[in-house]
């Protein structure tokens, strides 16, 4: 048995909202959530995987630990049934497989990566998806996506900017985004030049609202902005104020945000980098009347220790109430920030409580 006392200075949990999340995920034996933390029980001395397929104790005998270490330090060993010390090497592998995603001219076959980390290749695919969220493929396609976006924006040359980002052909990255990007690349890195968006200010119980769509898409959604707004995001597209076949879309959106929690069939047409658009995909899975932390959502987006990008992915997005930012609060439950006022992010949430 471990004593109080070995608690005095150690690495424990605190914050309300990360403990509680640990504590669902281990009720749930959530293998995502390994090596993301331990679980160390105080009445046989020994600290566990969330995963741990072991009887759970009581939860006044457990403590939450961020790291191995941190629970070895206070005195607890590794359960030699869910062996969490080898967490530890697999995060090691994974770190080992993303340098060399990283640094390759070109994609790398799971079997050179499990090779790399002396795992075999189903093996490895599993850890590598449990600690980043996305298997090792979907992984370099995300990373070559995101260098292209940057090269594009800085490059004249479109071709150029995808070898440049590691693609092998334009024709890889044009089937890579089918569906994605939205907007042709070369339009990318032009400020929309060449794409059409059709645009409309209309009156809501929150104030004006900016609607603004391209074939895909709602691209914007904002309050208390007007064209200028929209000519500063895209300043070479084609801004045309919508016409009756926008109004069907326009109507669906007005709903949507007099009644939030609706239109989750409404088409939008965001970009962001790889790691936006997974904590805006987050954002879309919180169920109206529910909130979440900065915390959990770089958790759920398969970087815990990303908080602060969390924020920053939040505060980026385009797309006002479809894409729900305002379901988020701070780790203390107070209300934050929203880039439209707290009055309308207090009112949104008011009404989907009901």
């Amino acid at each position: 048995m471990v004593s109080s006392e070995a608690y005095i200075g150690c690495m424990t949990i605190t914050d309300p909202d990360r403990l509680q999340a640990m504590e669902q995920a281990f009720a749930a034996r959530d293998r995502s959530q390994d090596g993301r933390f331990v679980v160390a029980v105080t009445t046989t001395g020994i600290y566990c995987r969330p995963s741990c397929p072991a009887r759970r104790p009581r939860p006044e005998n457990t403590r939450y630990f961020s790291a191995n270490r941190d629970a070895e330090a206070a005195g607890f060993r590794p359960c030699k049934r869910c062996r969490p010390d080898e967490a530890a090497r697999d995060e090691a592998a994974v770190h080992e497989a993303l340098a060399a995603i990283r640094a390759a001219d070109a994609p790398l076959a799971l079997d050179a990566l499990s090779a790399l980390t002396g795992y075999s290749p189903a093996h490895f695919q599993r850890v590598f998806k449990r600690l980043t969220g996305l298997s090792p493929a979907a992984y370099g396609r995300a990373l070559r996506e995101e260098r292209a976006r940057e090269a594009l924006r800085g490059n004249e040359h479109v071709t150029g900017a995808l070898y440049e980002a590691g693609f092998e052909a334009p024709s890889r990255f044009y089937d890579a985004m089918k569906g994605r990007l939205g907007m042709a690349p070369s339009a990318w890195s032009k400020g929309g030049e060449g794409v059409r968006i059709e645009w409309a200010v209309v009156p809501t119980t929150l104030g004006a609202m900016l609607v603004a769509a391209t074939d895909r898409g709602v691209c914007r959604l904002s309050f208390d902005e007007g064209r200028e707004a929209l000519a500063a995001i895209f300043p070479r597209a084609e801004l045309v104020e919508g016409g009756a076949e926008f109004s069907d879309l326009l109507a669906r959106v007005i709903a949507a945000v007099e009644a939030p929690g609706s239109g989750a069939d409404i088409p939008l047409d965001v970009k962001g980098t790889a790691f936006q658009e997974a904590v805006w995909r987050e954002l879309r899975r919180i169920p109206a009347g529910e909130t979440r932390s900065y915390s959990e959502i770089a958790a759920a987006a398969g970087k815990p220790k990303a908080v602060r990008a969390a924020g920053s992915a939040n505060g980026a997005n385009n797309v006002a109430v479809l894409i729900p930012c305002h379901r988020v609060l701070r780790s203390d439950g107070s209300i934050g920030g929203y880039a439209y006022g707290t009055a309308i992010k207090q009112e949104l949430l008011r009404r989907e409580r009901g």
